[in-house]
């Protein structure tokens, strides 16, 4: 591999691009790949993810998920036993009783989406349908108010957009969102302070860690990783499964038909579409990898989507199977950080996949061309998607 076309793996234009090609090279040739640019180590076999994930005492979680930003005091930034304390804080809002008690309320939320454009005829997927859905279900999580979706959606889609870019608006952006966003979080803490509340912020601001409260910056760091974590990631395995069932409509009629593959479906959605490109981990000490010698203090990038495309572990894993069975995908991470809203996130993908092949039964890609993908380094999907469809009738549903 020249120096030219070396991954640059912290850029956001390397993953605005398709970096199939790349990593297929990489797990072939160079599966420890060491990123000159980055100064970090690209972990691209699915065995090596898996046995970096099951390792923190080699590969720790405390030097931060990103290769270029330091620490914070959010949960994903600390090892056991810290982290299973915490976790054991917010898991208190994702136990299988409370998901499924969201059900309902999640088909309430699909169907008031797809009434705000059943009578068009045709949207853009992302931005009508896919970006509000999990938006307004870890907004409701986190006990916000109506009238501030659209700030939600705003705030959450800036700090995600600017990671990687290279584009100082976009950067500014980024930077302003997060302030607005702690000057709304400010409010919110104070009101539950005052007043209570059963959402995952009144069950923080209350609890108890080894005798000490959460202080507010630990407060503000956990509230974003559930709304990134509840809100970026799933709409991206919406838009992209839905491309993809799109893309050859023999697949959507076959689901159509047979019901019973939606759940095989929606896990081959979670591997194909991997939204979460990569997280680091730091090098507790000095040591051989995979016949790489790792210094102490370097970073390496856990490269999902690569993983989850492994010749060794994936039959054809370029053909987006609905019937897949098994598929033990890593979308999800693994070990002690294995995604917490996993089963949110599967409920969410299950009650809008149903309604739009029920109500929708004839959508189709307006243009075949496959759409942009957001051009950053650590959750990333496609910008848009234009749908087209016979126009059907409002089922009367309000969010």
């Amino acid at each position: 591999m020249t120096t030219v076309e070396q991954p640059q793996l912290t850029s956001g234009a390397f993953w605005g691009a398709d970096p199939h090609p790349a990593f297929t090279w990489l797990r072939a040739h160079d599966p420890v790949y060491w990123d000159p640019h980055g100064e970090v180590w690209g972990i691209t076999r699915y065995a090596d993810v898996r046995e970096a994930s099951l390792h923190p005492e080699l590969f720790s979680n405390a030097g931060g998920i990103r290769p270029d930003q330091d620490p914070t005091p959010m949960m994903i930034d600390l090892d056991d036993p810290a982290h299973v304390r915490r976790r054991k804080l917010v898991s208190k809002g994702f136990t299988p009783r409370r998901v499924a008690d969201q059900r309902a309320r999640i088909e309430q939320i699909t169907h008031a989406l797809i009434d705000q454009v059943c009578e068009r005829g045709s949207c853009d997927f992302v931005w009508d349908v896919a970006a509000w859905l999990p938006l307004i279900v870890i907004g409701d999580q986190l006990g916000v108010a109506g009238d501030q979706y659209e700030n939600l959606l705003r705030w959450s889609d800036d700090l995600m957009r600017g990671q990687g870019a290279d584009d100082p608006g976009l950067l500014e952006k980024m930077m302003v969102a997060a302030a607005e966003y702690g000057d709304y979080f400010n409010g919110v803490l104070a009101d539950r302070r005052a007043n209570g509340g059963d959402d995952l912020i009144g069950v923080l601001v209350r609890a108890d860690v080894d005798g000490e409260r959460l202080d507010d910056q630990t407060l503000y760091f956990d509230s974003l990783l559930l709304l990134i974590g509840g809100d970026e990631t799933t709409r991206h395995v919406i838009t992209g499964g839905l491309y993809q069932l799109l893309r050859e409509p023999e697949r959507w009629e076959r689901l159509r038909a047979d019901r019973t593959l939606l759940p095989s479906a929606i896990e081959e959605m979670l591997r194909w579409v991997s939204p979460v490109r990569n997280m680091a981990r730091t090098v507790t000490r000095d040591l051989e990898f995979r016949g790489k010698a790792m210094k102490e203090g370097q970073k390496i990038l856990l490269l999902y989507p690569s993983a989850n495309r492994d010749e060794a572990v994936f039959t054809d894993p370029f053909t987006f199977d609905i019937t897949r069975s098994p598929n033990n995908h890593l979308a999800f991470g693994l070990g002690s950080h294995f995604c917490l809203g996993s089963s949110l996130a599967r409920l969410e993908l299950e009650s809008i996949f149903t309604a739009l092949l029920d109500r929708l039964p004839d959508l189709r890609l307006a243009d075949p061309a496959e759409p942009a993908l957001r051009p950053a380094t650590f959750v990333s999907g496609y910008e848009g998607l234009a749908v087209q469809f016979s126009p059907t009738a409002k089922h009367g549903v309000s969010l």
